[in-house]
């Protein structure tokens, strides 16, 4: 067996290049600077199919954002239900336009030394109907671009549920625009971009475990700790006004997560029907493995239960979906299902109010499914991945601890950072009479219900 050996950069020199990204402006501004993305020798040509495939899967993935709205919305009180829906859907106006304006630049445009990307592709300049031979050789830039648009809206949006039924809206819609440029933009390009420095390290991502969930999951953690518990929260559950609600969600959201992964594939063959295969059988494992350990811990399995382990498992496999067979998703999922279990478990035990599990499921089940990519890749599945630990490479284990352990630092100390500067600035919760009103009355003056 011949072993693919990785070159690993120091951390003194990784710390280096994440200072670096506070020029990314100063880089902005002089493309003649930006690195030439690597590009394939074969001549890009569109194929009807593919775009089909990446068109349906980026409407697959929108339709995750509403669905999170809910099984958020259903998770809170009555009180907070428009509120909490409120803030994933408010992602899909904001992000939209933040993205085409500069977030797609900063994140896939040309590398500032793997970085950051400039400015080059601002405004989408240089991103047209035409195939790009680095991410779409196959179907338009542009359904490209709309396709990871959709990961930076969710991402987002993810955050919430940590912070839900106190967050002031005002400040939100700032947060996201300045969180998606400080945080989501350089970790997707370190990791997706041709030239991003974590992607010459050799880390695998398939659809975002890194980009979007440990980013996501680690700024919940962050913000949990900054803003502080609800008011009147005892470290207990708050029970769930709609369940039915958020049934539904996960539903939906298990059905967007198709697009996620297989949609990750950027083309309609082979190793799109892997990754979708994958994500089915994770999701199924999961929501056993999270309902039998709950029946056994609390006595009852619940829909909760079953609804949160469909989406510790999605979570999972997410990073691995397009570098594993069915039976390594088998394990993920069932591996997914009992430690996020156990993830949220801890909340009581530490006293913390991650108020709908957004640090148990997103952050520790997207570091797990990380490192399990790791472990049970193959070049069988993906010629284009690295063999895991599994199968007798190390170097693949040691990249994805290193990238998982990078992001999480940069992520938590941009995001405390970014949450301590607006709570200062701009109050990042709501007042102790609109908090007992509730946010559907003091933030949008309407009201989710009437009976």
């Amino acid at each position: 067996m011949t072993t693919t050996r990785f070159h690993f950069e120091t951390p003194s020199r990784s710390a280096i290049r994440i200072a670096l990204f506070t020029l990314f402006l100063l880089a902005a501004v002089l493309p003649a600077m930006a690195q030439a993305p690597s590009v394939p020798a074969q001549t890009p040509k569109i194929d009807s199919g593919d775009t089909a495939w990446m068109l349906f899967s980026t409407a697959l993935v929108m339709l995750m954002t509403p669905g999170l709205a809910l099984f958020y919305g259903g998770m809170v009180r009555k009180k907070n239900v428009l509120g909490t829906i409120m803030q994933s859907f408010i992602s899909l106006a904001v992000i939209t336009l933040v993205w085409v304006l500069y977030g797609y630049s900063l994140a896939f445009g040309p590398s500032f030394h793997g970085v950051i990307g400039t400015l080059e592709w601002a405004g989408l300049a240089h991103v047209g109907l035409d195939p790009n031979p680095v991410y779409a050789p196959t179907v338009p830039h542009q359904t490209f671009m709309m396709f990871q648009m959709m990961f930076a809206i969710i991402t987002p949006a993810l955050i919430t549920g940590a912070i839900a039924e106190r967050l002031k809206f005002s400040t939100y819609l700032v947060f996201m625009v300045l969180w998606s440029t400080l945080v989501y933009a350089p970790v997707a390009h370190w990791v997706w971009n041709a030239d991003g420095w974590m992607h010459s390290l050799g880390a695998l991502d398939f659809a975002g475990g890194l980009v979007v969930h440990i980013t996501s999951g680690v700024t919940a953690l962050a913000a949990v700790f900054v803003v502080g518990k609800r008011r009147g929260h005892s470290g207990e559950l708050t029970p769930p006004h709609n369940l039915t609600m958020t049934l539904l969600g996960a539903s939906l959201l298990w059905f967007g997560w198709f697009g996620f992964n297989a949609g990750s594939a950027i083309a309609s063959g082979a190793l799109a029907t892997s990754a979708f295969v994958a994500t089915h059988v994770a999701a199924a494992s999961a929501t056993l493995s999270w309902l039998f350990i709950e029946w056994k811990h609390r006595g009852q399995p619940t829909v909760l239960g079953a609804a949160s382990g469909a989406v510790a498992g999605l979570v999972a496999i997410t990073p691995a979906s397009g570098y594993v067979g069915p039976l390594a998703a088998i394990v993920i999922g069932g591996l997914a299902g009992g430690v996020c279990y156990f993830a949220i478990s801890l909340k009581s035990f530490f006293q913390y109010d991650d108020s709908l599990d957004a640090v148990g499921v997103h952050g520790v089940g997207g570091t797990l499914g990380a490192l399990l990519t790791g472990i049970f890749a193959s070049k069988a599945i993906n010629a284009a991945a690295h063999d895991g630990l599994l199968y007798g490479t190390m170097s693949l284990f040691a990249a994805q601890a290193e990238s998982v352990a990078i992001v999480i630092v940069y992520t938590f100390t941009v995001s405390w950072l970014l949450l301590k500067a607006l709570d200062a600035t701009l109050g990042l919760r709501v007042t102790h009479e609109h908090e007992l009103e509730g946010l559907d009355l003091s933030q949008h003056g309407e009201s989710g219900y009437s009976f």
